[in-house]
């Protein structure tokens, strides 16, 4: 089982890509692998023949541990003489606490079938959640319970960027809201640089670049990819990156380098009936933005009522790394920015 990514000790076998006992070449699909963070295939290390596979899908298997064995041409496995057996019935075995060495098989060869097995006396355990979804459990339980949050809110006319969008789908008709926001948020967080930092172990620390990671949500949980040096990069080159990513957390194909390094976050729920909520900072991130829908309100203009499109920005902040006035100020700027995205030029 390979190291995938930075603290992992276990990786969960999704599937073999390979049967036992076909050629496989170096470098092509082997198998998929559930992290923490992301299901990754994994590629062949060396061509030969698949044998003697070890772990089987839903397997932990602990980092560095014997998964198969791939034979070069022509060579032999000295270390055969596993008790053969069905994947199923391996499985269910291990579910069951049975041990398949001791269970006479009618399959071929002396195989042990499910049907072989003794019937469970108990109703089986419900299935586990996914790696993805205890992990975000586990991490925004924690972040709720060591960060102290403080929230501001700001309601902005969002006039300008329905228009700015607008124009900028005439050439690149996937570009999102989302999309306009990454670069807004870039060009304040560069301005702001103690909302772009983070709440290390001996206090606050400054990012070396600005990562925006946008909140995905998948079909077990919530991932987190990042739009690397974000500052620096175009409109279209933010709409390209986002897309890909989104794409790739959705089918399962991101790779864990996709994950890591935010500095910041964006939670953009406004494709639902979400006027504002609460986002709970990522750690060890010093904040992260809430964005509601954009929807027709009454605002006070010029002394009467107008009719004018707005959406609610939500700050969550970790006090610890920045304080209220300063994330304020940044709040301040990026409302500013919004009504006028004509100010980023």
């Amino acid at each position: 089982m390979p190291a995938l990514g930075m603290n992992q000790d276990t990786g969960r076998l999704v599937q073999w890509l390979k049967r036992e006992g076909e050629t496989v070449t170096r470098g092509e699909p082997l198998m998929e692998v559930e992290t923490d963070k992301a299901t990754v295939e994994v590629e062949a290390p060396a061509s030969g023949v698949l044998a003697r596979v070890a772990a089987l899908p839903g397997d932990d298997v602990p980092v560095g541990e014997l998964v198969a064995v791939i034979l070069a041409a022509g060579e032999a496995d000295a270390a055969g003489g596993a008790v053969p057996a069905s994947p199923l019935a391996r499985r269910t075995a291990r579910e069951r606490g049975i041990d398949v060495a001791a269970v006479a098989g009618s399959g071929p060869g002396g195989a042990v079938k499910l049907a072989d097995l003794p019937r469970a006396t108990s109703s089986p355990a419900p299935p586990a959640e996914s790696r993805i979804w205890a992990t975000m459990a586990r991490r925004t339980a924690e972040s709720w319970a060591t960060v102290p949050h403080f929230y501001l809110e700001r309601e902005v006319d969002a006039s300008r960027l329905q228009s700015w969008r607008a124009h900028a789908t005439r050439t690149n008709a996937g570009c999102t809201v989302t999309d306009l926001l990454v670069r807004l948020v870039a060009a304040c967080l560069g301005r702001h640089p103690l909302v772009n930092g983070r709440w290390g172990g001996e206090g606050r620390v400054a990012a070396d670049e600005i990562a925006i990671g946008i909140a995905v949500a998948v079909d077990d949980g919530l991932l987190v990819p990042v739009v690397r040096a974000a500052d620096r990069l175009s409109l279209a080159e933010v709409s390209a990156r986002r897309a890909d990513l989104v794409e790739r957390a959705r089918a399962g194909r991101l790779r864990p380098d996709d994950l890591e390094g935010a500095t910041f976050t964006i939670s953009n729920l406004g494709m639902y009936a979400v006027d504002t909520f609460h986002a709970i900072v990522d750690r060890p991130q010093a904040a992260i933005l809430a964005v509601g829908r954009i929807a027709d309100r009454v605002a006070a203009t010029d002394g009467g009522p107008r009719v004018r499109p707005s959406v609610h920005l939500s700050l969550s902040c970790d006090h610890r790394a920045v304080d209220g006035a300063r994330a304020a100020a940044f709040l301040t700027d990026l409302g500013d920015l919004v009504e006028e995205p004509a100010a980023l030029l």
